[in-house]
């Protein structure tokens, strides 16, 4: 699928998307409470500590909520209706809001689990999509 926009990494975002190029799914733990979160910040919202790491996480979650999308004017958006946008719930708890691929969207159901990969968009950037999760994967 062609996407009309690449996202683009700052300080914060960078190892983020450096994952992402190597298939990995990585969240930021504070170093401090040990929350995970996501989107990557400079500070916790938790404990409001400035020190992180960044952990691998499992890829596997279930969608929290999602919206088809069937019609759009936008230029480049256009060729990609319908789709799904979906905030998946990840195991380790944050919320992510991403496209769901290779279903149906009249399959897509509240709690549905499943697991993040990764699309390959221009040669530098993988975007993390995700996908139903079959059997105890």
């Amino acid at each position: 699928m062609t996407r009309p926009v690449i996202p683009a990494a700052n300080a914060d975002t960078k190892p983020f998307w450096d994952g992402c190029l190597r298939d990995e799914l990585l969240l930021q733990q504070c170093a401090s409470c040990h929350a995970y979160r996501h989107p990557p910040a400079p500070i916790c919202p938790n404990c409001l500590s400035d020190r992180h790491a960044w952990v691998p996480a499992s890829g596997r979650g279930a969608v929290y909520t999602f919206v088809v999308v069937r019609e759009s004017r936008a230029r480049g958006w256009d060729k990609m209706v319908p789709y799904v946008v979906a905030v998946i719930e990840l195991e380790e708890g944050p919320r992510m809001l991403s496209n769901l691929t290779n279903v149906e969207p009249e399959a897509v159901t509240i709690g549905m689990p499943v697991e993040v990969i990764f699309e390959e968009l221009d040669g530098t950037t993988k975007l993390p999509l995700f996908r139903r999760r079959t059997g105890n994967t």
